[in-house]
């Protein structure tokens, strides 16, 4: 992948210039799927950890939300970041987890949206002991899922039927891997879709 991106710096013709977005794109593909089969392992091995520090939960939002704006005003959607204005300036948290799991929705989110829009939300939700209660939540306008199709969106190398692996690609690794985060953040994860909605 250095090396790819130290050629597309250097004079290549459009068909070129093509050719290396392409071997870019599959090169991610393939570390994405590398990276969540690392992280499956750990997972089943009983050995992911988490790595707790101070972080700005706003900043870790608005930052994750900023990554994915080419991905989705490449397909025309509008991406949209709130944070409501009780939420603290500073949190424990692993915020490298954190990210992933934000990640993997957003990515999600504007994979499965042909059109409208993807928004991530933080919002307050109450104290609770000697910390927040905080909500992130992502919702989209896309293609929507069947409760049946719910049941096994956490499940691992799962996805919502097999014409979705055919269709979009991915592993069926990325939510599970987020719910075991979850857990281990002593949070719930789950989904609300109506087919069609989003």
């Amino acid at each position: 992948t250095g090396m790819l991106e130290v050629l597309s710096h250097s004079e290549l013709d459009d068909d070129q210039r093509r050719t290396i977005q392409v071997i870019q794109q599959s090169a991610r593909s393939l570390l994405q799927i590398i990276g969540d089969i690392l992280d499956f392992s750990k997972v089943e091995a009983g050995r992911l950890e988490l790595s707790p520090t101070t972080v700005s939960l706003p900043s870790l939002l608005r930052s994750t939300v900023a990554n994915y704006s080419g991905s989705a005003s490449s397909k025309g959607l509008v991406l949209n970041c709130e944070v409501d204005d009780r939420i603290g300036p500073a949190h424990v948290a692993d915020g490298l987890r954190l990210r992933q799991v934000l990640g993997n929705f957003l990515s999600n989110a504007i994979k499965f949206t042909e059109s409208g829009m993807v928004e991530a939300v933080l919002e307050w939700k109450g104290r609770a002991g000697d910390g927040d209660r905080v909500c992130f939540r992502v919702t989209d306008t896309g293609i929507g899922v069947t409760p049946e199709q719910q049941a096994r969106l956490f499940q691992p190398f799962s996805q919502a039927d097999s014409s979705t692996t055919r269709k979009y690609g991915g592993t069926g690794l990325g939510l599970s891997i987020s719910r075991r985060l979850i857990e281990l953040m002593h949070g719930r994860i789950g989904v609300d879709s109506t087919p069609g909605e989003g």
